[in-house]
């Protein structure tokens, strides 16, 4: 079985996903990274793909794909970085990147390469649905890689509906329509906008990202939703601490862990 669909069956509720950028702040440091959130409890990784034209995150996570460019890191060398990760590392994990270089290096290669290296899914920000559901989705299903949507404020019920229909694995709620970034608490309209959707009551389960930075934005992202997705405010304590292992732990105790 999918390590995703796994999760999502053992574990309904409060669910922790950590974004990083691969190659930030070190080129060699995505293995560590990776350890050590597990190591710490996180229950699902996603392993950001570094791009040029990053259009959905905001300026943080911008700057860590600038720097991990620099630092030479590429999707060839990601997948050579994660070949041996499942000898180790247990959780799902997922990659995370725009179509660019998705394209650039083959889709069907890309999943195909996913399926060995023991990666379980895709988000792509820039994937339009209908090229989904006609080009992508069954190349991903022959591999079992599960491409999850994204949903924001903005997006129609009637696509909402779709996107539950046509994926399988989790849906990525997104709390607002702006780019990523840290955010101290939801406003009424974020909380409307949680409550309409899970009124739905979805085939998926979701993870709400883009804002949450702290407790009363995990807690309320978690009571909305199967957990949450963090990725500015780890990247900035990836920054700012001296190595892996503070950095971790100064996200969890910010979070309330």
């Amino acid at each position: 079985m999918n390590r995703i669909k796994r999760l999502f069956e053992e574990k309904q509720r409060n669910i922790l996903s950590v974004y990083f950028t691969a190659g930030y702040p070190r080129r060699e440091d995505t293995v560590e990274i990776i350890k050590e959130l597990e190591k710490n409890g996180v229950d699902l990784i996603e392993v950001g793909i570094p791009f040029s034209d990053p259009m959905a995150d905001g300026p943080t996570i911008q700057e860590s794909g600038t720097l991990a460019l620099k630092n030479g890191m590429s999707l060839k060398i990601l997948f050579e970085q994660l070949k041996d990760i499942r000898k180790e590392v247990r959780i799902p994990l997922i990659m995370m990147g725009y179509l660019n270089p998705i394209m650039q290096y083959g889709f069907e290669n890309f999943c195909k390469k996913c399926k060995e290296t023991g990666l379980d899914g895709i988000i792509i920000p820039d994937l339009p649905f209908d090229d989904y559901i006609r080009e992508y989705k069954p190349i991903a299903d022959e591999y079992d890689i599960k491409i999850i949507m994204l949903i924001t404020p903005e997006t129609s019920e009637e696509r909402i509906r779709l996107i539950d229909k046509h994926t399988d694995g989790f849906i990525y709620m997104v709390s607002s329509a702006s780019t990523t970034g840290a955010q101290k608490s939801f406003d009424e309209k974020k909380q409307e906008y949680f409550r309409k959707v899970n009124s739905m009551n979805l085939r998926n389960p979701r993870l709400i990202g883009f804002g949450i930075s702290n407790r009363e934005t995990l807690e309320a992202a978690q009571a909305n939703a199967s957990g949450a997705i963090i990725g500015s405010k780890f990247i900035t304590l990836l920054k700012e601490s001296p190595d892996i292992k503070t950095a971790v732990e100064r996200l969890l105790k910010s979070l309330g862990k």
